[in-house]
């Protein structure tokens, strides 16, 4: 199977039609696909049904972007392996129920930051998160470097993998969680929300947050109090904090 070095500086891909279907077909944990624009016939055509029943993210690129990823014959298609399992919420909430925990997740809408999530997700493991729930497209690729950034919390929380966020806070909510959208663009406040209750903390992308779809099915919005003159943090020092607040009214209620 054709890849490269599998080492912390350089993530792992699998390049060429062939390699790249029995590395599905071994049941590797795929990151992502690349396939090249307005590529026809076999590329697309064989691939095709194995990306679909799995799944699995996908995007089509310039020649140029491959190129630049591999200089051997990579057929069109390049994909990269993920350094993280991923998990199945449907699977993890009973789990988490079922060990008379009190279900606090994650769920990361968009942040596509290597080193953000890294970091996001060694305070969640720190904190007691649960799991940590990202989107298919739009996020941080999960890969060597991002569990480096993580000291390793991304092996250690489970990442699940999701569609889209609508369809995950949707099973959240009839699993009888609560969810609130850390966001400045509210009057609510951070210490204003029961964090005692089941709930799911929605964090927003490094641009431009969380995004509208997200932010209307979340049930609470909390801003965190600021005392000077910029007007954000960084996302993973709001996590953080958020976080914190999660475990102060949990240890102090519990």
């Amino acid at each position: 199977m054709n890849e490269t070095n599998n080492s912390d500086k350089q993530p792992r891909l699998i390049y060429g039609i062939r390699p790249v279907i029995e590395a599905i077909e071994e049941g590797l944990e795929i990151d992502r696909i690349y396939v090249q624009k307005g590529a026809r016939g076999g590329v697309f055509q064989e691939l095709w049904p194995y990306i679909k029943e799995r799944g699995l993210p996908f995007k089509h690129v310039p020649l140029d972007k491959l190129n630049k990823l591999t200089r051997k014959n990579h057929q069109g298609v390049i994909a990269y392996v993920s350094a993280v399992p991923f998990g199945n919420i449907e699977d993890i909430l009973p789990s988490i129920w079922e060990r008379g925990e009190t279900p606090l997740l994650l769920l990361l809408d968009r942040l596509t930051d290597v080193r953000n999530v890294g970091a996001i997700a060694r305070s969640a493991e720190c904190a007691g998160v649960q799991a940590i729930v990202i989107p298919e497209k739009h996020s941080a690729p999960m890969h060597e470097d991002a569990v480096k950034s993580s000291a390793g919390a991304l092996l250690r929380v489970p990442v699940c993998r999701v569609k889209n966020l609508q369809d995950a806070l949707h099973l959240l909510h009839d699993s009888g969680l609560e969810s609130v959208a850390c966001t400045e663009k509210t009057d609510g406040q951070l210490y204003d929300v029961n964090f005692n209750q089941p709930m799911a903390i929605v964090m927003g992308s490094e641009e431009d947050g969380i995004s509208p779809a997200v932010m209307k099915l979340c049930k609470h919005r909390a801003a965190i109090p600021m005392m000077g003159n910029i007007g954000s943090l960084n996302v993973s020092v709001a996590s953080g904090i958020i976080l914190w607040e999660a475990v102060r009214q949990r240890r102090t209620n519990g």
